[in-house]
């Protein structure tokens, strides 16, 4: 028997729904799988381990394959980039596979044989330094596809300081002259967070109001690629991390922890810039696609 005609053009638009449905559920900033961990630096004595086992954890636990980049320590050759103490705390965390990974060779970061520990790992964990070294190593190359790889399985990414800020899509801090340089000339983060630009030692270092240099951009300075008013900046402090899975992201480190959060589609010209940033205490939780706080009673229900 022959279907009515209406039969197709009802399931098109059912079809169609359907898809829509999904792509609105598609993490807007956030990961579509896996989880990021995002440090604001501090001392290895205080709240790091912590941080760290949070990251082994998501990685797997015991059975995690864990690789440490190191590159952004240093760009001398000689440099020991075996020292790397995440690597002591995984192994007193009794993780089953620890690889460091790192070169400055881009040729290098591009060949089957280098990649290959990512291949198989559950987490990476991304070390201190100076971020751009990362992105003249890594970006672009079959490395930084890799790095996705591992989300995209369901794996970790974390990282301290500048191996918070490569997480965001801008690079901010990223001049090779120097880190007071908010908008420099490496730009291109890996953008495990789209659309967004991280900053570190943000409260400890006096460092408020430096990320609206990077989403103000008055001087035009940022490549087309980034939209400043579609960006979001975050701001984490010392001993402070995120943990963000999908499109929300809660705090994790020491008591009383703050990130601030600055959104410029919020901002209208008369705004003063101390009122550029909202506050999220630990406790609370963030939707990085509402743009708004959690507050901790909400994110309980």
């Amino acid at each position: 028997m022959t279907k009515p005609l209406f039969f197709i053009p009802l399931f098109t638009l059912l079809l169609a729904s359907l898809t829509n449905a999904q792509d609105l559920a598609k993490p807007a900033v956030g990961p579509e799988k896996g989880a990021l961990v995002i440090m604001g630096g501090g001392g290895k004595d205080r709240t790091f381990p912590d941080v760290f086992a949070k990251f082994v954890e998501l990685a797997g636990g015991k059975e995690a394959r864990i690789v440490i980049v190191p590159t952004a320590a240093s760009s001398d050759p000689n440099f020991n980039y075996t020292k790397s103490w995440s690597v002591k705390l995984a192994q007193d965390l009794g993780v089953a596979g620890i690889t460091i990974l790192h070169t400055h060779d881009r040729v290098e970061a591009g060949t089957e044989a280098f990649v290959k520990p990512l291949t198989t790992a559950t987490g990476v964990w991304f070390g201190g330094g100076r971020q751009w070294r990362f992105t003249k190593a890594y970006g672009g190359t079959r490395t930084e596809k890799e790095f996705h790889k591992v989300l995209e399985r369901g794996g970790a990414i974390g990282g301290s300081s500048a191996g918070a800020t490569i997480q965001g899509s801008f690079l901010a801090r990223g001049d090779t002259s120097g880190n007071t340089i908010m908008v420099g000339d490496v730009q291109r983060g890996f953008g495990f967070m789209k659309n967004t630009a991280i900053d570190q030692h943000l409260i400890a270092r006096g460092r408020q109001k430096d990320l609206l240099k990077v989403l103000e951009d008055p001087k035009g300075k940022m490549q087309k690629e980034f939209d400043r008013a579609g960006m979001l900046g975050i701001g984490i402090d010392e001993d402070v991390a995120i943990v963000v899975i999908g499109d929300q992201f809660e705090i994790i480190g020491k008591d009383k922890g703050q990130v601030l959060v600055y959104d410029p589609k919020s901002w209208k010209k008369d705004t003063p810039d101390e009122k550029k940033w909202v506050t999220v205490n630990k406790g609370e939780k963030y939707d990085l696609n509402e743009r708004e706080v959690i507050k901790a009673e909400k994110a309980t229900q």
